[in-house]
């Protein structure tokens, strides 16, 4: 299957410069147009969007303002911003780079030139998404890595200190599955684990992997009963779960949680954390396989 076009944003208030521009860019991208900067930050907000094309002057808000708004927004600031410009003083090129941008062309502008710097910009951002997916993902389970999960958690923490909620997750006897079948199956049990859990949890969850066979989750609930719920669920479809050993073995398995929720007493995500594991050590004394809330 050929893989799908990066989306280039054409914002100018002359449609034929924006004529000329789609000319170019057609063939290779998938090119979406905007006439004013309101238009351009209704496009970013209801497209994905790789890269935007962006005029200085035009009427109401200019191309500054519209990146400086793109740059202050976390779901817009990382996308490359190139300014086309007829405005050719070191002035105005130097404002550009100060709101944002990571190049500059003046018009009238050399065809094959600006596709090279599309091109190029386009290939920046692309390693610079897969250099951070890398530093954020570990990449046997395919969840995040522990950096990541406690720079996100930490971030949840702060900013939901209501019904928030924090679970230990261990494969139970994992030892015992290395040693039976092997490091490479044990490392699909791993995957497979974290993959399926992944998939049954709700939106804005954050899950990671903190090392070994252990998991942790932060995320909210307005109900108690109705999480517990979800985490049951969870440990029944893992217990229904086989994964084909490289020989061709059914291996089965389990996972024991505990769960923590936050109190007014709860001082830090560490401190929740904590609680958490003292549930799920309760959950492995009693036998492994089960949820267990912290009293």
């Amino acid at each position: 299957m050929e893989n799908s076009k990066n989306t280039l944003l054409i914002v100018d208030d002359t449609e034929t410069n924006i004529d000329i521009l789609i000319e170019l860019l057609g063939k290779k991208y998938d090119v979406i147009v905007a006439l004013d900067g309101e238009g351009a930050l209704e496009a970013v907000n209801e497209n994905r969007v790789d890269l935007i094309l962006l005029d200085i002057m035009m009427p109401v808000m200019n191309g500054y303002e519209v990146c400086k708004r793109l740059k202050g927004k976390e779901s817009t600031r990382d996308i490359p911003v190139i300014f086309i410009s007829a405005k050719d003083d070191e002035e105005s090129i130097l404002s550009a780079y100060e709101e944002g941008a990571i190049d500059y062309i003046t018009k009238p502008f050399k065809p094959l030139e600006l596709l090279a710097r599309v091109t190029t910009q386009l290939r920046v951002k692309e390693l610079i998404e897969h250099l951070d997916y890398i530093s954020s993902y570990d990449q046997m389970s395919g969840v995040y890595n522990r950096r990541k999960f406690f720079e996100l958690s930490q971030k949840k923490f702060l900013q939901s200190q209501n019904n928030l909620y924090a679970v230990m997750i261990d494969i139970d006897n994992f030892t015992s599955i290395n040693d039976t079948h092997g490091h490479p199956d044990g490392d699909k049990v791993i995957h497979f684990a974290a993959q399926t859990i992944y998939k049954n949890l709700e939106d804005g969850s954050i899950f990671g992997r903190l090392g070994g066979e252990e998991f942790a989750i932060i995320c909210t609930d307005s109900s108690k009963q109705d999480f517990m719920d979800s985490m049951q669920m969870i440990r029944e479809v893992i217990e229904k779960l086989e994964v084909i050993s490289g020989r061709g073995e059914r291996i089965k398995f389990t996972i024991s949680l505990g769960v923590a929720k936050v109190a007014a007493e709860t001082q830090s995500l560490d401190e929740l954390l904590k609680k958490a594991d003292r549930a799920l050590y309760e959950a492995k004394d009693l036998g492994r396989n089960r949820v267990v809330f912290s009293r």
